[in-house]
């Protein structure tokens, strides 16, 4: 999947794991939230804490799950790290890295802590 298709299958698999984590009453505060070291797909919030969501779409959640690297993981930390700068607790902010899957039928399946270390 590639060019305007690629680019609304995953705005759907986006919308898809926001709804999932809104009926959880997790907040979703930014979408696509851009740093100078990269994007973080959702931002959600539970309490005080920031839940930093990487979405991952494929035919089937095994495939999904193998479609970040630790080279991705890591630019997203970077670029969690940047958004906490801007939190009443900067970096003590309590944080998890969650990686949400998507299947082709749509549904999700979330991995909480999925790539968080200790920092």
């Amino acid at each position: 999947m590639s060019g305007k298709t690629g680019y609304y299958a995953g705005q759907a698999g986006e919308d898809s794991v926001a709804a999932a984590y809104e009926k959880l009453n997790f907040p979703i505060v930014a979408r696509r939230w851009r740093g100078k070291s990269g994007e973080i797909d959702l931002i959600a919030r539970d309490g005080e804490q920031v839940i930093f969501i990487e979405v991952k779409k494929s035919g089937d959640f095994a495939k999904a799950a193998t479609r970040i690297g630790r080279r991705q993981m890591d630019r997203i930390v970077r670029a969690g790290s940047e958004f906490l700068a801007g939190e009443p607790k900067g970096q003590l902010t309590d944080v998890r890295f969650d990686l949400a899957l998507v299947n082709n039928q749509g549904q999700v399946k979330v991995l909480e802590n999925a790539f968080c270390e200790d920092w």
